[in-house]
């Protein structure tokens, strides 16, 4: 054969043939950089968003709680958001978790959904306030704090440390007004407590067992499993729900924006951040509920709930510089 007759490389035949190829792969990789320059914008905004519609579950929560009984709400609840979410992961053809991810799964939900949404309004049911509910959800980074390091190997540092120590009085000052209006009885006190205890345990678990969960099927099998765990206690309660336009508006909220929304937040905030600078954003979650109460309902804002707030923004400052300044 001659070098005339040799066939021409490959490559030389297919040169117009993959030209329009490569202009879509440039396009396709101009919109990814697009993207990929919009995306720290979208997360620095997160932690805000999270805070102000994490804060909206207490008002909705209480004003739920006049309809129904806690754990009726909650299953009621958890039902539907899990409906939803089986819905949106059978469009987008959502990938679902294998079946050893199973029980490390549903063991995050009932940690975060079924202890911590069971026993706050479960306290708010035995008269404690949702001012004194969010105080002692305040407790939480700080438990957080002290768990890390033994469950994640964190090491929290010195200034995050002072950092959970003034957001704790930051949080005391808001709530103060109202710590001798609404404390309920033991009972409920303990349930509040506990409720920041299942808080903890639950963003230590999401942290290292939940990070690598598809949001959408995760959640399903998270929000069913809590919604078999407080099935019983409802039946207890014999279902009571009376379903008003204010208990409708208020379990749409918290299904859409808190259980679907909100908490696929948190979830990606814990993804990407150390547990216990995630955990501190729960003490904006207080002062931002007073701020709602008081333009909502005319609640008074006082000198010492003002110091306060501002005690709990340094605060959270302190806690997450560190990751800030990675960024």
């Amino acid at each position: 054969m001659t070098a005339k007759d040799e066939p021409a490389p490959a490559h030389e035949g297919r040169a117009d043939h993959d030209a329009p190829a490569q202009r879509d792969s440039q396009r396709d990789s101009q919109r990814d950089s697009q993207q990929d320059s919009r995306t720290p914008f979208v997360y620095a905004a997160l932690p805000a968003v999270f805070v102000l519609f994490w804060s909206t579950g207490f008002i909705a929560g209480k004003q739920g709680l006049t309809d129904a009984a806690p754990f009726t709400f909650l299953l009621y609840r958890f039902l539907i958001v899990a409906a939803l979410l089986t819905i949106a992961a059978w469009i987008a053809r959502a990938p679902w978790p294998p079946l050893r991810a199973l029980g490390p799964l549903a063991v995050g939900g009932i940690f975060v959904h079924a202890g911590y949404l069971g026993a706050t309004f479960a306290a708010m049911s035995a008269g404690v306030e949702a001012g004194v509910s969010s105080l002692m959800a305040g407790l939480q980074p700080v438990l957080t704090a002290v768990f890390a390091a033994p469950f994640l190997g964190e090491r929290v540092s010195p200034r995050q440390w002072a950092g959970l120590a003034l957001g704790l009085v930051g949080v005391t000052l808001v709530v103060w007004t109202k710590l001798g209006l609404g404390l309920g009885t033991p009972a409920g006190m303990a349930l509040s407590f506990l409720s920041a205890v299942f808080m903890t345990a639950g963003t230590l678990w999401q942290k290292r067992f939940g990070g690598a969960m598809d949001l959408r099927t995760g959640s399903v099998v998270q929000f069913a499993a809590s919604a078999l765990v407080v099935l019983p206690l409802a039946a207890w309660e014999d279902f009571r729900a009376d379903w008003t336009p204010s208990f409708i508006g208020a379990m749409a909220w918290l299904c859409l924006v808190l259980s679907v929304g909100t908490i696929s937040a948190l979830f990606v905030l814990i993804r990407r951040g150390a547990a216990a600078e995630v955990a501190s954003l729960f003490f904006l979650v207080p002062p931002t509920t007073a701020v709602l109460a008081w333009l909502m309902f005319g609640e008074t804002l006082g000198p010492v709930a003002a110091a306060g707030m501002a005690l709990v923004v340094i605060a959270v400052a302190m806690v997450t510089w560190r990751t800030r300044a990675r960024a």
